[in-house]
């Protein structure tokens, strides 16, 4: 990756664009007209495609078909060429407006990447053969989620990794700016499609908006939110069949007093996540083992608690990817099979994580006590609470996430006419 503090390159545009807004012909020929009207106008474009609709999930199936726990290689090697047809399939269209265009797999794009397959890093990118078809006049399409080792093996940048591949281009390139564009208008305060009452959020610091991405919010991967901050650029969200402006997630400029600020701004939810539970008797700690592993296995894990027991005893519980849990129970089996003390696993699959996010939250303790009386008063077990100044996250029974969602939606004022004194500093009577 490139140095921070570049100026940015103003007639270089980085667009991506997901697989639900490329599911059809006809939606891939409207991004098409889209992209080549904008070259059109004189800008360089490059555009990172996601595989289209449901494809990755088929791929998945497919391999399951053949082998329930195929191998990361081969595995990689597959789910490429769902975003590599994509971007085969877009150069098409857009050369059929009558702009030229070249698509670049993610072995010839230049992105250099490491660790374990489905989970790549990406560390570097070689740019030299995506600025000279630029300078020579072509639009460039690239296959997001994807690049190489430096054995020259595919390897898959896990999920979300479209939006990486389109940041790390943007700063790469110094543009400054990069948009998103999907089937969703922007960012909201809370999923429009289990809160009807969610408003759209015209700008976002980006800080709030990785905490957002990283507590479930899928209309953006937290990694690229991260990159973005990283390197100084600014991510547009927006709709791919809409002029509206949609979102922007920015830099706070510092300029902004704490308290005259919303400190609630939006509720977030995951049911694809399990609550993972190791208990100890006579044993040493088990927590550097099981963090050794999760790095190993580049596993995220949040809402982590230690405690020791009379006895010698300990209880470390995490959350995970759902995906991860079997991995996960595994490990901790063999922590617990090894001689040194006895142990059980407890792995609850029927739960969901809730959270508000804002600013200031650890500092106002009124907010984490708003969020269990709203819920508790309701009847909803709210358990493992976490917080922190951005999030304050609970889990709760998988089947009540959507309505705790909307209580907390409610409780925080989010779903107020726009200029309310949402989530306001005085708790409620």
């Amino acid at each position: 990756m490139t140095s921070q503090g570049s100026g940015p390159t103003s007639d270089v545009v980085v667009q991506k664009y997901g697989g639900s807004s490329l599911a059809t012909p006809a939606q891939i020929r409207q991004v098409a007209d889209r992209v080549s009207a904008l070259a059109r106008s004189g800008r360089q474009v490059v555009v990172v495609v996601s595989a289209q609709g449901n494809t990755t999930d088929d791929l998945l199936s497919r391999a399951s078909d053949i082998n329930p726990s195929p191998a990361g290689h081969e595995l990689d090697q597959l789910l490429a060429t769902g975003e590599t047809a994509s971007a085969s399939l877009m150069a098409m269209a857009i050369q059929h407006t009558g702009t030229p265009a070249t698509a670049l797999s993610g072995a010839r794009s230049g992105i250099l990447a490491t660790g374990p397959h489905g989970a790549g890093i990406i560390v570097a990118i070689d740019t030299e053969e995506l600025r000279g078809l630029l300078d020579a006049g072509r639009t460039v399409v690239v296959a997001g989620f994807q690049g190489v080792t430096a054995e020259g093996d595919i390897i898959t940048l896990g999920r979300g990794g479209s939006d990486t591949t389109a940041v790390a281009f943007a700063a790469e390139l110094h543009t400054g700016h990069c948009e998103i564009y999907s089937d969703v208008r922007g960012v909201f305060t809370a999923d429009p499609r289990v809160v009807p009452g969610a408003r759209l959020m015209p700008d976002i610091a980006i800080d709030v908006m990785t905490e957002m991405a990283f507590a479930g919010a899928r209309v953006m991967h937290s990694r690229a939110v991260e990159l973005a901050a990283l390197y100084d650029v600014d991510i547009l969200v927006g709709s791919s069949t809409s002029t509206e402006t949609g979102t922007r997630i920015h830099r706070r400029d510092g300029n902004d007093m704490l308290e005259d600020r919303t400190a609630v701004m939006a509720v977030v939810h995951d049911t694809e996540v399990a609550r993972i539970t190791l208990r100890t008797q006579n044993a040493p700690d088990p927590s550097p083992a099981v963090f050794q592993f999760l790095a190993q296995e580049s596993i995220p894990a949040d809402m982590t608690t230690v405690s020791s027991a009379p006895g010698g005893g300990y209880s470390l519980g995490l959350t995970v990817h759902h995906s991860h849990a079997a991995d996960i129970r595994r490990s901790f089996s063999d922590l617990t099979s090894t001689g040194r003390g006895r142990g059980e696993i407890e792995v609850e699959d029927q739960v969901a994580k809730v959270s508000i996010v804002g600013h200031g939250l650890l500092s106002r303790p009124e907010y984490a006590s708003r969020l269990l009386a709203s819920l508790t008063g309701a009847g909803i077990d709210a358990r493992s609470l976490n917080a922190s100044q951005l999030r304050v996250s609970v889990t709760v029974p998988s089947a009540e996430a959507v309505r705790a969602v909307g209580l907390l939606h409610s409780e925080f004022g989010l779903d107020a006419e726009a200029g309310a004194m949402a989530g306001s500093v005085s708790p409620r009577p």
